[in-house]
């Protein structure tokens, strides 16, 4: 049977690719349980932010520290940061931390609070939650574009 070998780089474009898929990959289902709590379990939303908060702390978070030194190693061993797709996405992955850690994360705790305090009063979602959420739909609609453009500078290359 026939082995090929595998080096170093190998195990760790394997290794940043599965952490990509472990950061951003998951965010790519929230707007289909967010649809799925407001219809059904419309008093579970608080629920629903907290696990986006623990999710962000306890996998995305570490996951996207895992893609930036991943793919640090691999820019440094088989290109450049010079290169122009490199260069783009490491300032993509630098907005999306700030966007997780400055905007994501905080707006899906307050998320969390504002649902329970409504929840406990007994009534429906507040338009201060509705405003909210509604940030947080707008501010993911960012988060999916900035993924998309930089798996598609990864995989494209423009200019290698």
């Amino acid at each position: 049977m026939f082995i090929p070998a595998i080096g170093v780089y190998d195990v760790v474009l394997t290794v940043h690719i599965l952490a990509v898929v472990l950061a951003f990959g998951v965010t790519f289902a929230y707007p289909l349980l967010d649809a799925y709590a407001r219809r059904q379990h419309p008093g579970d939303l608080a629920v629903l932010h907290g696990f986006q908060v623990v999710l962000s702390r306890r996998l995305i978070s570490p996951a996207m520290i895992v893609v930036l030194l991943a793919g640090l190693y691999l820019a440094l061993d088989g290109w450049s940061l010079n290169d122009p797709w490199i260069g783009l996405t490491l300032v993509i992955l630098f907005v999306l931390f700030g966007l997780a850690g400055g905007v994501l994360t905080p707006t899906e705790q307050r998320c969390a609070q504002l649902a329970e305090r409504d929840r406990s009063a007994g009534g429906a979602p507040s338009a201060e939650y509705e405003a909210q959420a509604r940030k947080l739909r707008i501010m993911r609609v960012v988060w999916y574009l900035l993924v998309i453009v930089a798996i598609f500078l990864m995989t494209a290359k423009p200019g290698a």
